[in-house]
């Protein structure tokens, strides 16, 4: 499986916390993030995201819908194990859910929130790997045979304002 991890894009002020909306810088990164990471995924001949799945909160579904605007097959999920607060533990239950499903994802896009997302990328890559805590709108694209601690293996990650793609 390819999994990729995709903190949400900068996002701006709200009531709470969860109604927090990606701001138009937020969103134009997030535009040419997703053009990126599509010309990424073809040169490298992998499977574009079948499956997106995001937290319960504005700024993560906001950011999954512009994910999948790239990605004509993917679909998209509310995942209460992306949500702040959330574990690591968690998230690999919900891994391990997609792998026993009948017609297993290739690739799934996880978008959730610091400090999660750099938990997951340490737990699946090992703390020894090149990749720095994700900024906002900041993804990183790994194989995982098995969903356990590090058993990634690193593809590439990005970050915007200019995207570019490093191993």
């Amino acid at each position: 499986m390819i999994v990729t991890i995709w903190r949400h894009g900068e996002a701006g002020r709200a009531a709470t916390d969860r109604q927090r909306q990606l701001t138009n810088r937020g969103m134009d990164d997030l535009r040419l993030g997703t053009r990126v990471f599509h010309r990424a995924l073809e040169v490298r001949a992998i499977a574009p995201p079948q499956c997106i799945l995001f937290s319960p909160w504005t700024r993560t579904l906001q950011t999954a819908e512009i994910v999948a605007s790239g990605f004509s097959r993917a679909t998209s999920h509310e995942h209460s194990a992306l949500q702040p607060g959330s574990v690591v533990t968690a998230v690999e239950h919900c891994l391990d859910s997609l792998l026993d499903m009948p017609e297993t994802p290739s690739h799934v896009v996880l978008v959730s929130h610091q400090p999660l997302v750099s938990q997951l990328v340490e737990f699946y890559l090992g703390p020894d790997s090149d990749v720095p805590p994700l900024s906002p709108g900041a993804l990183v694209t790994f194989t995982l045979d098995v969903p356990a601690r590090d058993c990634g293996e690193l593809v590439f990650w990005a970050a915007p304002p200019e995207y570019e793609v490093r191993l």
